[in-house]
């Protein structure tokens, strides 16, 4: 056999032993797509859901991503989709807010949001309008859920303007060209008075918010008392209507207060979540048993009333479902599709033990 007809013998490919797995930070859409088999295109299908693929190739391609470990880059995603993925929840801290109830907005707003693949940038600062020129001129969000929303404020001619989408968790005197989402606090200061008139009440007082909150012109505060008072003049209720501070002493001087003036007064609302169980403990010191000798109802979130000795008659502040429709209609927004200009959820009202006939219809 001649030297040229002689089989040649390649050499083996060299054998290296296999390198540390990548991290999972470090995988990316290329590795995903040669573990699946797969075009990098298609990885990216089954993960945006933008093109139908067989369920076979779609099984494979999430397998390669649990295998590896492989998280879509948040940046790439924001790049491709010219979306920041992140929603701004813009919740200035001010005084006469009761942390615990906002942070029940703010929890359903994250977690909403979360369902919808978005973050959100807490905004605690009180910088009004400018605060949201500057977040809104920046990449950094597609678009802004906005609490503590007071009667002419002054962030709202801003927002018709911003190409930002934004919806409102509370309304403004002039919602038009707004997207806004609350309870219907006039409603529910109705359904309070309803109640007591039921009841035989003829005489009966708000306790509202602190007075830093009427004086900033929070519409929330203002309709539940417009509601209050307007409802009781149609039932001919004498009714009063006054600010509350939060601490005992403060509680106890307005109560002491009231009861001089109106010795007669048999039963109260109170919309001052962090004043209810103040009022509670104040009225036995002044001689009012709850509910033989004052009802009491209140506008607090179900937790507060259930806790309450005796447990409270109260009106549902619905913090999760205004957060949860405040995401919803963002996202829809987003989308550009249409959605109402307003959303008023209705109150709901739960009797428990601290509401009574009245003293004189008890006596009759």
């Amino acid at each position: 056999m001649s030297e040229s007809s002689r089989p040649t013998s390649r050499p083996a490919p060299r054998q290296f032993p296999a390198g540390p797995a990548k991290r999972a930070d470090m995988v990316t859409i290329a590795d995903v797509a040669r573990h699946a088999g797969v075009a990098v295109s298609t990885v990216s299908y089954v993960l945006s859901g933008k093109r139908a693929i067989s369920a076979s190739t779609r099984e494979r391609v999430l397998a390669s991503v649990r295998s590896l470990g492989y998280h879509p880059n948040a940046g790439a995603r924001a790049l491709a989709s010219k979306r920041a993925n992140v929603i701004a929840l813009v919740l200035p801290l001010r005084s006469g807010m009761h942390l615990p109830v906002l942070m029940q907005f703010a929890t359903a707003v994250v977690t909403t949001a979360r369902q919808f693949d978005h973050d959100v940038l807490l905004m605690t600062a009180d910088e009004g309008p400018t605060g949201l020129r500057r977040i809104a001129a920046s990449a950094m969000v597609d678009g802004i859920v906005l609490m503590d929303v007071e009667m002419h404020d002054a962030r709202v001619p801003l927002l018709r303007d911003l190409e930002r989408p934004s919806v409102l968790i509370g309304f403004p005197a002039d919602p038009a060209g707004l997207t806004c989402v609350d309870l219907d606090f006039y409603r529910a200061g109705q359904a309070c008075v309803e109640h007591l008139a039921g009841l035989g009440h003829r005489r009966i007082a708000l306790l509202g918010a602190p007075a830093v909150v009427y004086d900033r012109d929070t519409g929330f505060a203002h309709r539940t008392r417009a509601g209050f008072a307007e409802t009781a003049h149609r039932h001919g209720i004498e009714a009063t209507a006054q600010p509350c501070e939060e601490n005992l002493d403060a509680v106890a001087r307005e109560l002491a207060g009231l009861l001089d003036r109106q010795p007669d007064l048999s039963a109260l609302v109170v919309h001052n979540e962090a004043a209810v169980g103040q009022v509670l403990a104040a009225l036995p010191a002044l001689g009012r048993r709850v509910p033989d000798d004052m009802s009491v109802v209140a506008i607090c979130p179900d937790e507060v009333a259930e806790r309450a000795s005796p447990a409270l008659t109260s009106v549902l502040i619905p913090a999760e479902e205004v957060g949860r429709q405040a995401v919803s209609l963002l996202m829809r927004k987003l989308e550009d599709e249409p959605v109402p200009e307003g959303t008023l959820l209705p109150p709901r009202l739960t009797v428990r033990a601290s509401t009574a006939p009245a003293p004189q219809v008890l006596h009759s």
